[in-house]
């Protein structure tokens, strides 16, 4: 490794950052012990602008160091398709009618298993929730599942007022198998995204060798939280009486939400739709709630932030992943989730030369199965952190707590990944 100064400098910058992630908590009790600062500490609490606002300081570093002309360049030569696709499919999930079409769904499927078990509903629609939502990640893409089924989570379970201990317990197992239940297809995970083109991994491919064990490893995962937690699962739900959406209005939503992830490699078409898709929530507001827009945004910040400073990870990265073999590859690849986007593990895996099979399948394995450990580990973690962060104490998600409630359903995909 001989890396130049400005690389040092933005792994240091990194680095902060990361520490900068654990530390939100402590910047909302400056907040409120500081009144007369408390919009900037307030700002530097919140976790979505963590990396944004650390991208900035490299930034203004390169523009010292070098010209602000190289700094220009630097940020205009980074990719923020994925960011921006995020945002857009945010949106457009979390809007009311492809909620509405969601609820109803997840609430026939759930009225169905009640009928011929013992089971209460609400337990069923719990399990469902965890389980095949994140599933159709393969589908629909990960920040939408992510979208999804942080929403239904939220309506119904935490807007009703969850123990702590239940609150950090769903979220890691949403996280981990959010991250995993995109892998049956060859487009949905961030991750696979990075690899399937220059691996040439198919669908099929990408079925036989990780969709099985990780839907295996989402329904354990998902069955294990509601039988510990079966007690304190709320038994009823008032839901609000239902509001005629209409069909046509629920199947053009759908088809913007399809267009978008069906051209989320080409930001001017899916957002060109997406501008289509606001003229249409537009038209038609009375079929509407208002739309997440700066949740969606903060997330965008986030991402383009972390891809701001992780293009420059790569001098001590790729070497890191050149020395594993291919059982170190899984777990080290896992364990670096916990500093980096595991997409962006992944890419630098994809420009290692005459890497085997085996040592591919294990860096994408390790990188979905350690996804869900911290917020940065997976993309779309911070759109499910936007959604339910407000119901957690002081409104903030104590990483260490995530990190131990990810802990288990984690283990369960090692399981599943190493030794099914």
């Amino acid at each position: 490794m001989n890396p130049s100064h400005i690389e040092i400098i933005a792994s240091a910058i990194f680095g902060i950052a990361i520490i900068h992630t654990f530390s939100t908590s402590f910047f909302i009790k400056l907040s409120k012990s500081h009144p007369q600062h408390a919009g900037l500490f307030h700002l530097l609490g919140e976790v979505e602008v963590v990396f944004g606002f650390w991208a900035l300081v490299l930034v203004l570093a390169l523009s010292l160091l070098q010209s602000s002309k190289d700094a220009v360049h630097f940020v205009e030569g980074q990719n923020y398709t994925e960011a921006l696709f995020v945002f857009a499919v945010m949106v457009v999930a979390a809007s009311k009618p492809i909620l509405t079409f969601a609820n109803t769904g997840i609430n026939g499927a759930a009225k169905l298993v009640a009928q011929f078990t013992p089971i209460p509903l609400n337990t069923v629609i719990f399990f469902l929730s965890l389980s095949i939502v994140p599933l159709m990640g393969s589908l629909i893409t990960e920040p939408a599942a992510m979208t999804l089924a942080a929403l239904l989570l939220r309506d119904r379970f935490y807007k009703v007022g969850l123990p702590v201990k239940f609150q950090y317990a769903i979220i890691g197992v949403l996280f981990v198998n959010i991250s995993i239940g995109g892998t049956l297809t060859n487009f949905a995970a961030p991750p696979v995204l990075m690899v399937a083109s220059a691996w040439e991994w198919s669908t099929p491919f990408m079925f036989t060798h990780f969709g099985d064990r990780a839907a295996l490893a989402v329904f354990v995962n998902s069955l294990i939280i509601t039988i510990i937690f079966r007690k304190q699962i709320p038994k009823e739900f008032k839901e609000a009486p239902a509001e005629s959406m209409p069909l046509a209005v629920i199947f053009v939503h759908l088809l913007f939400l399809a267009g978008v992830v069906i051209f989320a490699h080409y930001p001017a078409v899916f957002l060109w739709l997406f501008l289509f898709f606001l003229g249409f929530t537009t038209a038609y507001s009375k079929y509407q709630n208002p739309l997440i827009l700066r949740e969606a945004l903060l997330v965008a910040f986030f991402l383009a932030g972390l891809v701001v400073l992780g293009s420059l990870q790569k001098w001590w990265l790729q070497p890191v992943l050149e020395s594993m073999t291919p059982t170190v590859a899984f777990y080290g690849t896992a364990a670096l989730t916990g500093l980096t986007d595991n997409a962006a593990l992944t890419y630098l895996g994809s420009l290692v030369e005459g890497t085997t099979q085996e040592f591919r399948v294990a860096l994408v394995a390790g990188a979905v199965t350690g996804g869900g450990l911290t917020v940065i580990a997976n993309a779309p973690n911070p759109a499910g952190l936007s959604i339910l962060r407000e119901y957690f104490t002081g409104k903030v998600v104590n990483p260490t707590y995530l990190f131990v409630a990810a802990i288990i359903p984690t283990l369960v995909a090692v399981i599943a990944f190493r030794f099914i």
